[in-house]
């Protein structure tokens, strides 16, 4: 029965089903068989930044987690297949994937898979160092071609991207094109994401803001307080120790022009004033 299966392999169910459901659902979107010139910016969120505007959760992207909620890929294949695009240019909102692993995983293959079902931005949880980061960048790259530039750190991405292209409302040139991570690529439209949510990745903000491909920071606070330590006994948000390892992140940040968001529902203005663009839960 498909229940004992599921229970005996679910990681090989949901990467199954991840892309089996996500690419038919695509084939019957309504604009997949649609192909454009649109030579602007297909991502939101790096529209947004380039622009010096934040980027809102609803108005200019969606946050799809499937780290808390691995299962639900569901979920994710049904935005996917509500996706309308602007005056049949581009995605109405910019779809980016928080996945189910940590950056000491094996997550290559997944990654992949969310790219190629259409994701523009990936979020890894538990980044700790330099090399987590990279490691990312690696699994959202393809692999370097003749005559091309900025090809450090190599990518290992494999060529399967039929869904993603039409999620994007684009034709497979334009797509092998501008799939790379920004701003290593100016021209990039995938966004590497680290949380921030370790005491490690805290006290190596510099470092890892220098990764080459690094698309943006994203500060987990809840998880970030349990992490140093000062729950009491859950999340502490307001832990002065997390307030200062908010503020410290925030000012690396300006200091090299990075993208960097937080999860939070009040005090939005006040974040933005310190620099932060990019807000994945937001109150009106």
């Amino acid at each position: 029965m498909k229940e004992d299966t599921n229970e005996r392999f679910p990681e090989r169910s949901v990467l199954w089903m991840s892309g089996a459901l996500i690419g038919f659902s695509i084939l019957l979107s309504p604009f997949s068989s649609a192909q454009n010139t649109f030579n602007g910016r297909f991502n939101k969120i790096i529209e947004q930044f380039e622009q010096g505007q934040a980027a809102l959760v609803g108005d200019h992207w969606q946050l799809n987690d499937l780290e808390h909620n691995p299962f639900q890929v569901d979920e994710f294949e049904a935005f996917l297949n509500e996706i309308e695009a602007d005056d049949a240019s581009r995605p109405r909102l910019t779809p980016v994937v928080r996945i189910p692993y940590e950056a000491h995983q094996d997550y290559h293959h997944y990654v992949k898979q969310m790219l190629d079902a259409g994701a523009m931005g990936i979020v890894l949880p538990q980044v700790k160092t330099v090399a987590d980061v990279t490691k990312l960048v690696r699994a959202m790259r393809y692999p370097p071609q003749r005559g091309t530039e900025n090809n450090e750190p190599k990518g290992l991405r494999g060529w399967g991207p039929s869904a993603a292209i039409r999620v994007w409302n684009t034709d497979s040139k334009t797509y092998a094109s501008r799939a790379d991570v920004w701003p290593l690529n100016p021209e990039g439209e995938l966004l590497a994401i680290a949380m921030v949510e370790t005491r490690e990745i805290v006290e190596n903000i510099d470092a890892i803001l220098q990764v080459p491909g690094l698309g943006g920071l994203l500060i987990g606070p809840a998880d970030l307080s349990l992490a140093l330590g000062v729950g009491n006994p859950g999340p502490n948000t307001n832990a002065p120790e997390v307030l200062d390892a908010i503020e410290k992140v925030g000012v690396a940040c300006k200091r090299h022009n990075a993208l960097c968001g937080i999860y939070m529902r009040s005090n939005v203005e006040s974040r933005k004033e310190q620099g932060f663009m990019l807000f994945p839960s937001v109150a009106y």
